[in-house]
C-alpha cells in the first residue's frame, strides 16, 4: 500500500515512511498530500487504533451491587481504557439478555460481556448464528461450546477448601451449597464430595443444605445443620455471602450461655472450622433472563 501511495503522491517510499512515522524532515505540502492519501486508502499506523473499528463494549450484570460486581467492572474498565475502548454497563433488571444482544448490534459494539446469567437457548442460537462477539463470565448454565466463557476453578477450589478442613482434623464437615441449577454451585458440591471420598469419609446429605448465594438463606440453613442431633465440627460455605450466614448461625447457636464469652463470639466447640468457596463470582449466581 505504501508503495502505491508513494507513486500517487509522486514522492519516494522513504518520504512516505517519514510521514507515517511523523518525522519532521518533510515539507508541509508534501506531508499534507501524503496524509490525505493515507487517509483515503484507510491506512492505520502501527500501534494506533483503527478509526473504522468499533470502540465500545457492553458489560451486562444481574445488578451493580456487591464487591464482586465492583471488582469485575473495575477490571473491564481498566483493560478497556488501556485499549482506548469505552464501556457501557447495564443490568438485566429492566432489559433481557435478548434486548442487550439487540443493543450490541445497534451500537456496532466491539463486544458484549455477560456476567453471571442464564442464557436461553434462543439467545445462544442467535449468538452463534449471527457470530455476535459475546463472552460469558461465570455463566449459570453450561453454554454452547461455540460461545467463549470464563469461570473460576469451582471444583478444584472446593476440593482444596475441604481438604484444608480435613488437614485440621475435621471428619464431620457440613456444606452450605448453591442451587442445583447453578453451574458453579454444582461444581463446588462435587468438589466437596470428592475431597470427602478421597479421605474415605461417606457423604452425609443431612449435613448439606442448598441455598441461593446470599446471607439470609444461608443463615437459616446453617442453623438447621448446627442444631441437628449430630452437628458438624466444620462447614464449607460455597460463597462469601454464605460464609457470613454460617458465622452468624454459629454466633446465634450458643444455646448454653456459659459457652460465650461475649455476644460476638463464635461457639468454637460447636463449629471449629469454616472454609469458603474458591472465589466470589458465585455470590451473585441467580437466574437472569
Amino acid at each position: 500500500m505504501l508503495t502505491s501511495i508513494a507513486g500517487e503522491a509522486g514522492v519516494s517510499l522513504s518520504t512516505v515512511s517519514k510521514v507515517v512515522h511523523r518525522r519532521h524532515d518533510v515539507g508541509a505540502a508534501t506531508r499534507a498530500r501524503v496524509e490525505e492519501l493515507l487517509a483515503r486508502h484507510g491506512y492505520v499506523r502501527p500501534g494506533e487504533p483503527d478509526p473504522a473499528a468499533p470502540r465500545q463494549i457492553i458489560a451486562v450484570f444481574r445488578d451493580l451491587s456487591g464487591p464482586y460486581t465492583l471488582e469485575v467492572v473495575r477490571g473491564i474498565v481498566d483493560a478497556a481504557d488501556e485499549l482506548g475502548v469505552g464501556v457501557v454497563t447495564g443490568t438485566t433488571g429492566h432489559r433481557s439478555i435478548s434486548q442487550w444482544l439487540q443493543e450490541c448490534v445497534a451500537l456496532d459494539a466491539a463486544g458484549l460481556i455477560i456476567v453471571i446469567s442464564m442464557l436461553a437457548e434462543e439467545d445462544q442460537r442467535r449468538i452463534v448464528e449471527q457470530r455476535l462477539p459475546v463472552v460469558l463470565i461465570d455463566p449459570l448454565s453450561a453454554p454452547s461450546h461455540d460461545i467463549p466463557s470464563i469461570g473460576v476453578t469451582n471444583w478444584s477450589g472446593a476440593r482444596e477448601a475441604v481438604q484444608h478442613l480435613l488437614s485440621l482434623g475435621h471428619t464431620r464437615i457440613g456444606m452450605v451449597a448453591g442451587r442445583s441449577h447453578s453451574l458453579a454451585g454444582a461444581a463446588r458440591l462435587h468438589g466437596y464430595r470428592a475431597a470427602l471420598e478421597e479421605a474415605g469419609i461417606s457423604y452425609d446429605s443431612a449435613l448439606v443444605r442448598s441455598t441461593d448465594f446470599d446471607f439470609e438463606e444461608s443463615l437459616l440453613a446453617s442453623l438447621q445443620i448446627l442444631r441437628s442431633d449430630d452437628p458438624p465440627t466444620a462447614v464449607f460455605a460455597a460463597s462469601d455471602a454464605q460464609a457470613l450466614g454460617v458465622l452468624e448461625a454459629a454466633r446465634h447457636d450458643g444455646r448454653d450461655p456459659e459457652r460465650r464469652r461475649h455476644p460476638g463470639d463464635v461457639d468454637r466447640r460447636r463449629l471449629a472450622g469454616l472454609a469458603v468457596g474458591p472465589g466470589p463470582p458465585a455470590d451473585r449466581h441467580q437466574p437472569s433472563r
